[in-house]
């Protein structure tokens, strides 16, 4: 289905033809239509599938033509990080080309307070689109530097990150203060009962859209070490030393276990920084610079960088955990692979989570290849399916060594004398 079938508006067909967006992705043709219609959306899609599209298309096609109040904001579009913020700030900007009257401003922690009033001036001037963090928004109305009485739509993007990051509260005090008719879409990547919880508490009679999780780039060589977690920093050891590995990201599955590994690389005298929620944002901002600089080898994070953080040269995941599910797995090792990149996601099976990477490995619907340990690290558990009452080689003591967005034209196409939009040749 193209955009051309969809009843967005003039303004935005014409931004999607610069863009030379044609085609729509298949959660923007399962969203857009609803949402144009007025009904709640919840959102079950991973990052990559065009679904800041998805909501930000019909929304901006419905402010552009609505009768809203101009000195009021519009729409509210929350994100779990500054990043994520960013990017879909900049999306809007392409998407509200022509659009004069149609802008937005991104609020989010972190800054000094020079950016604080520039917000303050942004957001009292009634910028139709505000997209914030949960934090720094509610900083603003608690000191009643904006007014949600009047606001029309509200997005809530990645909710199952802002969950885990606790902004929970935030989010019921924000939502409180919306009127009643306000449209809500919520997107998530993943759909555990808290959120479904969050979605019966705000959504009303939502219509829902759910994508199957995708499997990986074929690009990415996927492979396991079966261990115990004290022959985990064992095997990093034997990885950095037999290779000039760079560009790698470590995924731990909490923030003390990022700190605790951090220190231990520094130990080995690994170039390495962390990620975690812990961290201020002008510390985030500062690791992230360095590491897409070049400056760090390696990144040890939470889930907080496995989606919504475009860096396009990572050529080794290594999972410290094993993720808790198939999806989150999947939002990992796709941070490398990218460009059409070739790359190697690494994952440390302990004895208590043999049964949960065979569950991934169900998902992949393929056994992922099991490396042997090292030599000198002692031997490993047996890689046992409790359910199939078998068990794989890759438990054994080994000496075997391990194999080392679019630019916009700039200029408004013609139209035919009809004043209908000419059909894209591309």
């Amino acid at each position: 289905m193209t955009f051309e079938e969809t009843y967005l508006n003039d303004n935005i067909l014409d931004a999607l033809y610069d863009m030379h967006f044609e085609e729509m992705t298949p959660i923007q043709e399962k969203c857009i239509p609803q949402i144009l219609d007025g009904h709640d959306v919840l959102g079950v899609a991973q990052t990559g599938t065009g679904k800041t599209a998805a909501y930000l298309l019909p929304i901006l096609s419905m402010i552009d033509d609505g009768n809203y109040p101009e000195d009021s904001i519009n729409c509210v579009v929350m994100a779990p990080t500054r990043e994520l913020a960013q990017q879909i700030d900049q999306a809007m900007e392409g998407f509200a080309y022509y659009m004069p009257n149609v802008s937005s401003i991104a609020v989010y922690g972190g800054n000094d307070g020079g950016r604080f009033d520039q917000e303050l001036k942004s957001l009292r001037g009634g910028a139709p689109v505000v997209i914030a963090t949960p934090g720094r928004l509610l900083s603003h109305l608690k000191v009643g530097n904006l007014n949600l009485a009047k606001t029309s739509f509200f997005v809530l993007d990645e909710a199952d990150r802002m969950l885990d990051m606790g902004f929970i509260e935030d989010i019921m005090q924000i939502t409180k203060l919306l009127p009643q008719d306000c449209q809500k879409v919520m997107f998530s990547a993943t759909m555990p009962s808290k959120v479904r919880q969050l979605a019966v508490s705000l959504l009303n009679h939502p219509v829902e859209v759910k994508l199957a999780v995708s499997r990986p780039a074929e690009k990415i060589q996927q492979q396991a070490y079966v261990c115990y977690d004290p022959q985990k920093l064992q095997i990093i050891d034997h990885l950095f030393r037999n290779g000039d590995l760079k560009r790698v990201i470590i995924f731990c599955g909490k923030k003390d276990r990022v700190k605790d590994i951090n220190r231990e690389l520094r130990r080995l005298k690994i170039n390495c920084a962390p990620m975690h929620s812990d961290l201020t944002q002008q510390e985030r901002d500062d690791v992230m610079y360095r590491f897409k600089a070049g400056m760090v080898d390696v990144l040890v994070a939470t889930d907080i960088v496995s989606r919504g953080i475009d860096i396009d040269d990572i050529r080794i995941v290594i999972n410290f955990d094993v993720p808790h599910d198939a999806e989150d797995y999947v939002h990992r090792i796709g941070r490398t692979a990218r460009a059409d990149r070739d790359g190697q996601a690494i994952t440390f099976v302990n004895d208590h989570d043999v049964q949960r990477f065979r569950q991934i490995e169900r998902f992949l619907e393929k056994e992922v290849e099991k490396i042997p340990l090292p030599e000198g690290i002692g031997q490993g558990p047996a890689y046992v399916y409790s359910d199939e009452k078998k068990a794989s080689r890759g438990g054994h003591k080994s000496a075997g060594k391990h194999r080392g967005g679019q630019r916009r034209s700039g200029g408004r196409k013609d139209k035919g004398r009809d004043g209908k939009r000419k059909s894209a040749s591309k």
